[in-house]
């Protein structure tokens, strides 16, 4: 009961004039008994999703959402138990939906691989088609059960999983599963094709080396090991190219040995809020340009 106290609470964060947050905030012991109740006696049954569809930067998305009550006050349950347990199994550069990191932590550790101007000569640049939709159910069923053994919590993460195909985004479940997914993968990656820089952020990954011919041979053992165990397909837009020519796009940069820059339709974004008088999202915007070589951005507009 602790346990759902404390999910109820971390979950309702930002949300507490949500008509359901406001029920449960009313009677919390009985609401929370209930939910107790379902898992205790494995009746629980995932509510039906709520389709929506978000344009966000010219993507088109499908958002998958369920009830607060129960559903994310138990996937919050679960993640209170479980965070510390998978975020254990992560490489360290990796940096989504991961407590304590983030796209800062990623632009340090990047920066620092740039230094290494010789190793970081040329980019492999890639992602994965449709990677959410694309989650082989059963093959993650299989990774969870490599270091889950508990029966009853087993149930209950398959109830949640065998509830769409693939992982619905828009669950606070998804992104954590997505992470685990993908783990051995990383680990692959790092230590059995020794890529001393591969960085990854969701499905978009980057690896840095010395060699044009090596990245490409990489790419290839990379497309069949997506294929072969995780039953995922490489995106055809993949590119190997200089860094020095244009610079590594990732995590909202453009990334050069010697300086680093913010991705360009991010300064767009703000010099059009700029125009348009919407000076209160200029510290947002701060946050960005500060990790960033932008001394004349930041004088021009007096950002700070």
């Amino acid at each position: 009961m602790e346990n759902l106290r404390e999910a109820h609470c971390r979950a309702s964060r930002g949300k507490r004039h949500y008509t359901e947050v406001r029920m449960v905030d009313a009677n919390p012991e009985r609401y929370l008994a209930q939910i107790q109740k379902l898992l205790l006696d494995k009746t629980f049954q995932n509510s039906k999703y709520t389709r929506m569809v978000r344009n966000e930067y010219g993507k088109t998305r499908e958002i998958l959402k369920l009830p607060y009550y129960p559903d994310r006050i138990i996937h919050h349950a679960i993640m209170n138990v479980l965070e510390p347990i998978w975020t254990s199994q992560l490489i360290a550069d990796t940096w989504s939906s991961i407590k304590g990191r983030g796209v800062h932590r990623g632009v340090k550790r990047v920066k620092q691989a740039m230094r290494d101007n010789e190793g970081t000569r040329y980019c492999l640049k890639m992602d994965i088609r449709k990677f959410y939709p694309s989650v082989d159910n059963d093959i993650l069923k299989k990774i969870v059960r490599k270091k889950i053994k508990d029966a009853d919590l087993l149930w209950l993460i398959d109830v949640i999983i065998d509830s769409a195909k693939g992982l619905p985004i828009g669950n606070y479940l998804s992104q954590y599963l997505a992470n685990l997914y993908l783990s051995d993968f990383d680990h692959w990656v790092k230590e059995e094709l020794s890529c001393r820089y591969y960085f990854r952020y969701c499905d978009d990954m980057v690896i840095l080396a010395p060699d044009k011919a090596g990245l490409h041979r990489i790419r290839r053992r990379i497309n069949t090991h997506l294929n072969d165990r995780l039953n995922l397909t490489m995106k055809d837009n993949w590119q190997v190219f200089p860094v020095d020519a244009r610079g590594l796009d990732f995590l909202g940069y453009r990334f050069f040995h010697g300086y680093t820059l913010v991705r360009k339709s991010i300064v767009k974004r703000f010099k059009r809020k700029q125009a348009s008088g919407q000076t209160t999202s200029i510290p947002s915007y701060w946050g960005w340009f500060k990790w960033a070589d932008t001394y004349n951005l930041v004088n021009k507009y007096g950002v700070s």
